[in-house]
């Protein structure tokens, strides 16, 4: 897999949802993973051409109750190699209390747990920093798994945007790899020599996310062209097939 490949659907995506703008410091969400250091190594080439100017920088978030690891040496080595400047904040999951009344009913899911502190903790030092967008690792893959699982769910049709404008704070959510397949960032990966997180989530492969990966693997299976079907279905939906109540 080239990262001439890979370029030109980060590019196109950056192009198509205007991910980027003059001005722009973005912080990314670096978790260690293969999604996150291929976000993090094409960002960092992309500010480093003239239009558009913008800043870059890498948090990675470390969640005290949570058995995983990366090793930060090779973090901070990436970061260096990739001109992006790398932050380290230590979080740990607190009391039922810190939390919206609205997500209460997730307090025994772990992996919301995770992620609701984690993502608190990037909003937080987004803010410090004066970030004005927070760039996640999430692929095609990520996009139509989300969409399954918004359907099986929770009886809706939606899934995670390009672009996400956050309500409470002047910040917005980007996924400039949203267009590139998780086989293709796997292989670059791998060609690289990406080093694999020390200790991997222990819930990785329990949650209902790692359930609608392998139904997805199946769709395409039976049908290899069905995620550009799907993809593409996010933006034609046709509500004159909806039955009259």
């Amino acid at each position: 897999m080239s990262i001439e490949h890979l370029t030109r659907k980060f590019h196109k995506a950056c192009a198509d949802y205007s991910l980027i703008e003059d001005g722009d410091h973005i912080l990314i969400g670096l978790s260690g993973g293969k999604d996150s250091l291929l976000l993090t190594e094409l960002l960092g080439r992309r500010a480093k051409i003239y239009k558009p100017r913008f800043t870059v920088t890498a948090l990675h978030v470390r969640v005290k109750e949570r058995d995983y690891q990366t090793d930060l040496s090779y973090l901070e080595h990436f970061c260096q190699e990739a001109g992006v400047p790398l932050i380290v904040r230590d979080t740990e999951i607190g009391e039922p209390r810190d939390l919206d009344v609205s997500t209460s009913r997730n307090l025994n899911n772990p992996c919301f747990l995770c992620s609701w502190y984690r993502r608190k903790a990037l909003f937080n030092t987004a803010q410090e920093l004066g970030c004005n967008k927070i760039a996640f690792g999430h692929h095609r893959d990520d996009v139509l798994e989300t969409m399954l699982m918004n359907l099986i769910y929770q009886g809706a049709f939606a899934t995670m945007p390009p672009m996400l404008q956050l309500d409470k704070m002047p910040i917005r959510i980007i996924r400039p790899l949203c267009l590139i397949d998780e086989a293709d960032i796997k292989a670059y990966a791998e060609q690289q020599g990406y080093q694999k997180q020390a200790k991997l989530c222990p819930f990785e492969h329990v949650s209902s996310r790692d359930k609608v990966k392998g139904l997805l693997a199946q769709i395409k299976a039976l049908n290899p062209e069905a995620p550009d079907c799907m993809y593409g279905a996010l933006t034609n939906i046709k509500t004159d097939y909806l039955p009259k109540v």
